[in-house]
């Protein structure tokens, strides 16, 4: 018999099925070091179970959090992981909760906390989005992420507002660099411990404008994105200059993001983070009135399913990490359908095209 979405709620006949998500479902809410199951090629397709989208917010629960069961269990790896969906009066409640305590190297989904320690300066009046920043041979970091490496002619100056767009879009890690050189790393561990972040730091190094992505939790995480949608960390300007940056058609495609639409993608802010066997991605999908709707923080590093070095070795949307968050990612945007919430909200992105001119 074949595994579809209704007949593992147990709205099929088959006892087998209810069981199943049982387990799953366990793991991916309560019981993290539980085994995971493994689903039968008959009771599956490649991509995962497939179905039409849940019809309820209740169902959607049950979905994604067996979406999330399956496709961590199939990548492989160490998950560490909180998914929470908001009700219809924007409370939200954990759908996944697998080791979200558990302290993480963020890598660059720490660029977000980053960007909130600047821009909380920036609303104090201690610094201007306008003010320019030196682009020197000596600041450009050479590993062909980002757009600074690429400019090939230094001296030169951006705005502070231009390095926290690439920080955030293209996560150019010259632009961690330009941010240090206005908010040192112990202001900028300073500034996010005041907010409650004890968790997510910066990892200070001997010079005090330089620093390592550092750490944090799923949980800490998942309460920066909530806290800075709701507009408790920072202006309403500041965190909408954020929140565009990061659901920006520029920003990362390869994660939750990569098989949804672009009018989908535009409701979704996020942030991904990769180093040696780690690949990490944070953020929050609105709904189309532009209220925030659905988090998630996924935490996950080696070893994965397949060749260790190979996967090492590949960043995009080939490694099994990123083929997991890409089949959750249709998972959690079919699951807002349904959600009820639909508040206008301030922070909503359009799309308009051009064709140069």
């Amino acid at each position: 018999m074949r595994l579809t979405r209704r007949t593992a709620l147990g709205l099929g006949t088959t006892t087998a099925t209810t069981a199943l998500l049982g387990t799953v479902t366990a793991r991916a809410q309560a019981a993290p070091s539980a085994p995971a199951p493994t689903p039968s090629p008959a009771a599956s397709t490649d991509d995962g179970p497939s179905d039409a989208p849940p019809t309820t917010r209740a169902e959607a629960h049950h979905v994604i959090a067996y979406r999330y069961a399956w496709e961590t269990h199939r990548a492989g790896g160490v998950w560490s992981s909180v998914v929470s969906m908001a009700d219809a009066d924007g409370r939200f409640a954990d759908v996944v909760a697998d080791d979200a305590d558990r302290v993480v190297e963020a890598y660059s989904v720490n660029k977000i906390a980053v960007a909130v320690a600047v821009l909380d300066k920036v609303d104090r009046g201690l610094l201007r989005l306008d003010q320019r920043v030196d682009v020197t041979a000596d600041i450009v970091i050479q590993d062909t992420d980002g757009i600074f490496g690429l400019d090939g002619a230094y001296p030169s100056s951006v705005t502070l507002g231009h390095a926290m767009a690439a920080l955030l879009t293209v996560s150019d890690n010259t632009a961690v660099r330009l941010c240090g050189l206005v908010c040192p790393a112990r202001e900028l561990n300073d500034i996010l411990r005041a907010k409650g972040f004890t968790h997510t730091q910066v990892v200070p190094v001997t010079n005090p404008n330089r620093f390592f992505l550092g750490t944090t939790t799923p949980r800490e995480t998942t309460t920066l994105l909530h806290r800075l949608a709701a507009g408790e960390l920072l202006t309403e300007s500041s965190t909408r200059y954020l929140l565009n940056a990061l659901r920006s058609l520029t920003s990362f495609t390869d994660g939750i993001r990569l098989r949804l639409t672009s009018p989908e993608r535009l409701r979704v802010a996020t942030k991904a983070g990769w180093f040696n066997d780690g690949r990490n991605e944070a953020g929050l999908i609105f709904t189309p009135e532009g209220a925030p709707v659905l988090s998630y923080a996924l935490f996950a590093s080696g070893p994965f399913t397949g060749d260790a070095a190979t996967n090492n070795a590949d960043f995009g949307a080939t490694h099994p990490a990123l083929r997991a968050r890409a089949g959750l990612g249709r998972t959690l945007m079919d699951a807002t359908i349904h959600n009820g919430t639909t508040t206008a909200h301030p922070h909503r992105a359009k799309y308009s095209p051009r064709n140069g001119n």
